[in-house]
């Protein structure tokens, strides 16, 4: 696995890993059920990962759409490419909803709804809380 991939807790993190690509739970809990899509190729610009890759892309987002959708009933997603500070391709998948949403008992809101979302934002996830969305994701992935 590349540096990106570790930098967000792989594999501890780990949803679902495809033949070139992983899905981790975004550390930091921007909106309820924030996801990286981080490609496993040694590829720092989106143009040059391989045309497998790319094509494995549209399975995992109908996947990813679909789980998250069903677990949680987000109103819009967002897919943020931003590759700043980890620098291997990578997508943050941001579930957006319109009003506060709640999972074991902690608060998830969304502040920059609805334009931006703001990452500089995120709930305080506990362990536990942490622990029951990775279940809750895996258990509901297609």
């Amino acid at each position: 696995m590349n540096q990106t991939i570790e930098n967000f807790g792989y594999p501890a993190s780990l949803v679902k890993e495809y033949t070139h690509w992983v899905i981790l739970l975004r550390p930091q809990q921007a909106t309820l059920g924030a996801l990286i899509l981080a490609c496993k190729e040694d590829v720092l610009d989106f143009g040059k990962v391989s045309a497998q890759a790319h094509s494995e892309m549209k399975q995992i987002t109908s996947e990813l759409e679909t789980c998250l959708k069903k677990c949680f009933g987000y109103q819009k997603i967002n897919y943020m490419m931003l590759m700043m500070v980890d620098p291997d391709v990578h997508f943050h998948v941001l579930p957006r909803y319109a009003q506060p949403q709640e999972f074991e008992g902690v608060r998830f809101e969304d502040p920059g709804w609805p334009v931006l979302p703001n990452l500089g934002h995120a709930a305080q996830v506990n362990d536990n809380c942490r622990t029951a969305l990775l279940a809750r994701l895996k258990e509901n992935w297609a």
